[in-house]
């Protein structure tokens, strides 16, 4: 139970889902909508009072920032594009778009696995043979999630100039080095990996990357200004790019990213990543089976999970299920973050490097403001520190529960397998002894931490699944969006008052000890 199939398992998907398991996308092609209505107007002047609040506090240049919520949308351009020239941002603007790149790669090559042309489990070795034979294969899956052992970029930092190279010359890059792990093993970040992949759907599709690129991802999305970001061919509306150097700003190197093509070799507009966004959202450039399997994520073969899955990385946040990439290069940093089971997707753009702080500061304030309902926090009220680990456990539980129920019930997702639940739920009862807890806390603490990995049966995510879904059926979505704001506490406070009213067997309504101790965190002695 302690293998990389486990996480699959769990999500109620078939074990090392073979090539056959993918859906062969059969739907007809949906183009772009034309038009998008906006967002209300009160809500466009909260956001930009929101962005022009952070960069009040924050050194840029220029920003764009782009949100489609429920398919109405908002695009805010800011600050200067050109500062040396004076020339400001624009919806119209283009920006390097960096590893964010992965992402686009990624929607390519799960199109060609839909129809048959390519395998997830097949050696790369097979459709790029210039990349020499290994100790083990590397398969199509593993470089999708960054788990094939491959290097980074080795010898070469992340700004260094290759000058420009054409596929061939990129995939030389990587070729002479050995794996760093063993695939499957360790969770390596590459964009070397990225590399292989382009070369490998140019192979198989007969068409350069960039071809297949606005022929398959970039004209389905409405991407009208995304290409290959190649400097010949920039046009005045490129923004040009600065560093920060002893807090001052200076312009960026000149780096040549033709050498990581598939990991970071495009540029786009805001609008163009917002339609991206949006097309992941309304499952137009891969069906809907294929979207929830990317946005798994994939485990470790003891059994870890990476937090990330097939070009995207997805983490729970506040209860919301977040499926994003960033990018960061010399001359930008980018941001897409998809919140797919609350049809959210926020896009993000800065001709300013290292701004991965300003950015995500940004998401996650404009995921407070669309989907967290301002309400009371019932704030927890833990009278020692062991009080203090089982509050730690239950915001674990609430904040797994909340993320995976909406991406299943209102997302792509898989739900969670039913099987085992009783078991699931007197295991957490078990993690969440105060007893238990006071006895062996640092230890305790180290299995409240892993409890939603597959080496634990993710029971975390199983349990809190459920308590989500009781609690919608019995209050009501509104409610459920609540919690966030509420608090754990009041999550299984709720939930432990539906359980009495419907007489849940044991151990669902867990243990008399636990609900003792979860009513005296939430209401005092």
């Amino acid at each position: 139970m302690k293998r990389l199939a486990l996480t699959v398992l769990l999500l109620g998907l078939p074990v090392e889902a073979a090539p056959a398991g993918v859906p062969v996308c059969e739907r007809p092609h949906v183009p772009a909508p034309s038009e998008s209505p906006s967002l209300p107007a009160s809500l466009q002047a909260a956001l930009d009072a929101l962005v022009r609040e952070r960069l009040a506090r924050e050194p840029h240049a220029g920003l764009a920032v782009g949100v489609v919520h429920q398919h109405a949308r908002w695009v805010g351009a800011y600050g200067l594009r050109d500062v040396e020239r004076h020339l400001p941002a624009t919806p119209r603007t283009t920006w390097r778009m960096a590893s964010l790149t992965k992402s686009f790669t990624a929607v390519a090559v799960m199109q060609l696995v839909e129809r048959g042309q390519l395998a997830l489990d097949e050696d790369i070795h097979t459709w790029v043979p210039a990349w020499p034979e290994r100790r083990w294969p590397v398969t199509v899956r593993q470089l999708l999630g960054h788990l094939g052992g491959v290097t980074n970029y080795g010898r070469l930092g992340p700004s260094q100039d290759t000058g420009p190279l054409d596929t061939a010359g990129a995939v030389a890059l990587v070729s002479d080095y050995p794996l760093e792990a063993e695939p499957g093993t360790r969770f390596i970040y590459s964009t070397w990996a990225y590399n292989l992949l382009g070369a490998a759907l140019e192979a198989v599709s007969g068409q350069s990357y960039g071809d297949y690129l606005q022929a398959h991802v970039f004209a389905p999305a409405g991407m009208a200004h995304a290409a290959l970001d190649d400097r010949r061919t920039r046009d005045e509306h490129h923004a040009r790019g600065y560093r920060l150097r002893d807090g001052r700003r200076v312009p960026s190197r000149e780096v040549d990213v033709s050498g990581r093509f598939a990991g970071g070799g495009t540029r786009a507009s805001i609008e163009d990543l917002l339609g991206f966004g949006e097309a992941l959202l309304d499952t137009r450039l891969v069906s809907r089976a294929t979207t929830g399997l990317m946005q798994t994520p994939m485990s470790t073969r003891d059994g870890r999970l990476t937090d990330y899955g097939m070009g995207f990385a997805t983490w729970p946040l506040r209860g919301h299920y977040v499926v994003a990439h960033a990018g960061a290069q010399p001359e930008t940093s980018t941001l897409l973050l998809l919140v797919p089971g609350e049809a959210l997707a926020i896009a993000l753009t800065s001709n300013v490097e290292g701004q991965a702080a300003l950015l995500k500061g940004l998401a996650s304030d404009i995921i407070r403001l669309l989907l967290e309902r301002d309400v009371p926090r019932v704030g927890a009220r833990p009278r020692d520190a062991t009080d203090a680990l089982v509050n730690e456990g239950l915001g674990r539980v609430l904040g797994y529960g909340l993320a995976y129920h909406s991406w299943a019930a209102h997302g792509p997702g898989p739900a969670p397998a039913a099987e085992g639940l009783a078991e699931a739920f007197a295991q957490v009862a078990r993690l969440l002894d105060p007893d238990t807890l006071a006895r062996e806390p640092g230890a305790a603490r180290a299995r409240i931490l892993t409890a939603h990995h597959p080496l634990a049966q993710g029971v975390f995510i199983r349990v809190g699944v459920h308590m989500a879904r009781t609690l919608e059926d019995a209050r009501g979505s509104e409610r459920l969006r609540e919690y966030p704001s509420r608090g754990a506490g009041a999550f299984f406070d709720d939930y432990l008052a539906v359980c009495e009213a419907r007489a849940c067997p044991e151990p669902f309504g867990f243990t008399p000890r636990l609900r003792e101790t979860v009513r005296r965190l939430t209401h005092g002695p």
